[in-house]
């Protein structure tokens, strides 16, 4: 079924720089794990082609009869949309569940492998957000179709973090010789795991690891980074990080993760807030994603666009190919 290819495909002489039949070297994408720096090269070359066809050819056929089914377990407002806008800019069509959880037959007892046999039949690649770390994997291992992780509880989103290396790439110029703050919940947040898998791939990368004590990095992500040569350091102290990073990327203290432990949630939240003092701290090539829209060097809007573009160049290259 992977393999097949969409009679009705048009529009790709619209577009005459990209080529397509070759098939792309993954059937799934489930964790940065997946990626070498050759892979993330072209793939960040397809995102530079996708950003000409949103802006030269608003009626591309790319994906013309395609299917995509979204299957979010937890709730999303910007992954979900930025597939569902690269699905449709590309001339596919969309099948959505928003609260799959509450408001589908997971929620009188269906398990995940049935759900997705079910939604397989109606569509022909399955982007998915579950509360389970490793459900992705399970959901690749049942279906035929391609399927792209969209965050799996406290595991992985690996498209994010494409897109957040593509951004620094953009924003900065350069990959290897970097330095990268990962700032806040460094133990629940998907977005920062696969970040620092990908920042692996590239040679003299040094991470700083700030983040409270209670939601620390997991030692796992430091042992790989350790096995990988790749210099990382703990630090509690952010403005000291911050005058020597090139890239400051802070995730939030997710509230969700703690369960019944408000205490510790209470504990860690509002600890590192990235204000004007850590402003003036920076060096003035340095990128910023979080919220400080007055500052020129806050990426996180140009961040969100070049989502659609990694996710338009993910849905082109996982159904027709190169």
């Amino acid at each position: 079924m992977r393999s097949r290819i969409h009679s009705n495909l048009l529009g790709i002489q619209n577009t005459p720089t990209i080529s397509a039949g070759k098939k792309f070297q993954l059937d799934d994408l489930i964790e940065a794990q997946q990626f070498d720096r050759e892979i993330l090269a072209d793939i960040f070359e397809v995102a530079r082609e996708m950003e000409k066809v949103e802006k030269n050819s608003p009626g591309s056929q790319i994906l013309k009869g395609y299917l995509m089914a979204t299957l979010f377990y937890e709730p999303s407002t910007r992954t979900r949309l930025s597939f569902e806008s690269a699905m449709k800019r590309l001339g596919g069509e969309v099948l959505t569940t928003e609260n799959a959880r509450e408001f589908s037959s997971a929620a009188k007892g269906e398990t995940l492998e049935d759900t997705i046999r079910t939604v397989e039949g109606y569509s022909d690649i399955i982007v998915m957000r579950h509360f389970e770390s490793g459900a992705a994997k399970r959901a690749a291992a049942t279906t035929e179709v391609p399927v792209i992780n969209a965050g799996d509880g406290p595991g992985q989103h690996p498209t994010q973090a494409l897109l957040d290396v593509y951004t620094i790439d953009r924003e900065i110029g350069k990959l290897d010789g970097i330095k990268v703050a990962l700032v806040g919940d460094l133990a629940n947040g998907r977005t920062v795991r696969s970040l620092a898998y990908l920042l692996a791939k590239y040679q003299d990368v040094k991470i700083y690891l700030v983040s409270p004590d209670v939601v620390k990095m997991k030692d796992d992500i430091k042992d790989y980074l350790t096995s990988k040569g790749v210099e990382w350091e703990e630090s509690a102290d952010l403005m000291e990080v911050a005058s020597k990073c090139d890239v400051l990327y802070q995730t939030r203290i997710q509230r969700e993760r703690f369960g019944e432990r408000i205490d510790l949630y209470e504990e860690a939240r509002g600890k590192y807030i990235v204000d004007h003092d850590v402003l003036n701290a920076m060096q003035n090539h340095a990128v910023i994603t979080v919220d400080v829209d007055a500052d020129p060097r806050a990426a996180y809007f140009r961040q969100a666009k070049n989502g659609l573009y990694i996710r338009m160049a993910l849905l082109k290259l996982l159904l027709v190919g190169w």
